[in-house]
């Protein structure tokens, strides 16, 4: 502290608080307030050096973790741009686009598909048509098969095409024309065939297990029919009438033992310009004895010499049919009865 040269006592030397003459006041009142300014003024200096004190310390990230944020950055941009790419790449050869899918697009009341579809896996839908104009084509591999189940999950009916067979499991199975018709019909209890005419092509013909009932059996034309039971019997029954008719050919019915035409009520007529007979024994004349024969023998050799030969048709009491001589009566020993 110094004093003006105004004031009494001056110096030019530096002095302290204690170096003011005793008539400016108490020393010790001066030194209080001296020490009380130095200490404000060093509280100031420390405030305006503070910024040289804290020039060395640096805020932020630096060194190895400086570089790893680099290297973390520039990895998840690669990966962003990848992905970009990939994206493009997938929307490109998918052909992505408003109406669908490249071929598949989605329309009103379900998804149109232009060209052809491999199915890897199932394919459950209410309907599969074509478009107009062009066919619809179902193809696989080794095996076919199309089912419909009911609410719980059993199996109602399936179609079923495989390497060799064709198999359905329904209830029923039934075929008709476009009209309605029924043409096919089959079930657990009858088949029904509704066509006009049921025609059979093979060489072996048709086998029947049990019995059939049918208003009309024909053969195609220029052809045979023939009704044949191989190791049973056969038997036609009808409650009106039986009619057995080739219209430009030959009926023949042939049998290893006995052939019977019975009639119950009735009588069994055969009308023909033509009846033949053939291989019936011949009686002759017993009261002639051997010289009958021999003349009966003669009289056969002059009628067949003349190129006729007449017989007698005779009957035995149980029905069988043989000849006897034009001359005389039928009679007839044990062995033609």
């Amino acid at each position: 502290m110094r004093l003006s040269r105004s004031q009494s006592n001056w110096s030019d030397e530096p002095s302290n608080s204690c170096s003011i003459p005793r008539q400016s006041g108490n020393c010790q009142a001066v030194e209080a307030v001296s020490t009380h300014t130095r200490t404000r003024t060093n509280a100031l200096s420390n405030e305006c050096h503070t910024p040289s004190y804290n020039k060395g310390l640096r805020i932020g990230v630096y060194g190895w973790r400086q570089r790893c944020l680099y290297f973390l950055v520039l990895g998840l941009t690669i990966i962003v741009i990848l992905n970009l790419a990939l994206t493009l790449w997938l929307l490109k050869v998918m052909e992505f686009s408003f109406e669908g899918i490249g071929s598949l697009k989605v329309i009103p009341g379900g998804v149109e598909l232009k060209g052809q579809a491999t199915i890897l896996d199932a394919l459950i839908a209410s309907s599969v048509k074509s478009r107009r104009g062009s066919n619809l084509m179902l193809e696989s591999w080794t095996n076919f098969t199309a089912s419909a189940r009911g609410n719980n999950g059993q199996v109602l009916a399936r179609f079923t095409l495989s390497e060799d067979k064709l198999e359905c499991v329904s209830k029923s199975f039934r075929i008709t024309d476009p009209n309605g018709e029924l043409l096919f019909s089959a079930n657990n209890e009858h088949v029904v065939v509704g066509a006009k005419t049921l025609k059979v092509t093979g060489v072996g013909g048709a086998v029947f297990e049990g019995s059939i009932q049918t208003p009309l059996v024909s053969s195609e034309a220029a052809r045979d029919l023939r009704l044949e039971s191989a190791t049973r019997s056969l038997e036609v029954r009808a409650p009106h009438g039986i009619n057995v008719e080739s219209s430009a050919g030959e009926i023949s019915a042939t049998c290893l033992s006995h052939m019977k035409l019975t009639s119950r009520d009735g009588a069994v007529t055969i009308e023909s310009r033509r009846v033949f007979l053939k291989g019936l024994r011949t009686a002759l004349l017993p009261e002639h004895g051997s010289s009958t024969k021999s003349s009966g023998k003669r009289q056969g050799n002059t009628n067949k010499s003349e190129g006729i030969a007449v017989y007698q048709l005779c009957a035995c009491a149980n029905g069988r049919l043989f000849l006897a001589p034009a001359e005389g009566i039928c009679q007839a020993d044990k062995s033609l009865c």
